[in-house]
């Protein structure tokens, strides 16, 4: 048996799609942001053997994160190591105007050779969050976690799991308060949803 991890993105800001927040403080929920962190706590509330709800030190992630945590019974536990990538420079500026650098396309095509002006390399936050996942995993073998934290970690971890060069990892879409399931196991991650945004989740946990 596995220990199943449900990597979960956020809910919606004001500012997503249009700024890079990064890691600054103070950044909250919208009014769709709240619905959605409702909506997936009704979801996942219905989940047995869960035995932990984890979050980012984020706002954003923690107010997605206690409804669940709340729908379960558990109280939310803050994980350092889900943190936001770490944008250095790039923090708070819009898209509009970074997507127009010429460092963009370095980010989209070869991020592995990326590193944010005064901040993480997308090289360090994929060692960091695997290894905070796997501090997880080892912490509750064989049972079903939740972590909700943001999406270029997630997308990361998913790279990870499948073997995947991290330079691909732009391919994968994690919508906001989207679900990501990944079994670990001793032969190795199995990558078992991506992005999965409606539906049940009950047969994706362990028995």
């Amino acid at each position: 048996m596995g220990t199943l991890v449900l990597l979960c993105r956020h809910g919606l800001t004001q500012t997503t799609g249009a700024v890079l927040p990064g890691r600054a403080p103070g950044l909250h929920l919208s009014d769709e942001g709240r619905r959605q962190a409702e909506a997936l706590a009704r979801r996942l509330g219905a989940l047995r053997r869960v035995a932990a709800v984890y979050a980012s030190p984020l706002e954003r992630a923690r107010e997605t994160a206690l409804p669940v945590a709340r729908a379960l019974g558990l109280a939310l536990r803050i994980e350092r190591g889900l943190l936001e990538c770490d944008f250095g420079e790039w923090t708070g500026q819009k898209l509009a105007r970074l997507t127009r650098r010429s460092e963009w396309q370095v980010v989209q095509r070869h991020p592995s050779g990326f590193r944010f002006p005064g901040g993480e390399s997308f090289v360090e936050m994929q060692a960091r969050v695997v290894a905070t996942l796997q501090r997880l995993v080892e912490r509750h073998r064989g049972r079903t976690v939740i972590a909700v934290f943001h999406a270029d970690p997630i997308k990361a971890a998913v790279a990870h799991a499948l073997g995947v060069h991290l330079d691909l990892f732009q391919r994968v879409a994690i919508a906001p308060a989207s679900v990501t399931a990944i079994a670990y196991r001793a032969e190795g991650p199995v990558v078992l949803t991506v992005n999965s945004l409606d539906g049940d989740l009950a047969a994706l946990v362990p028995r």
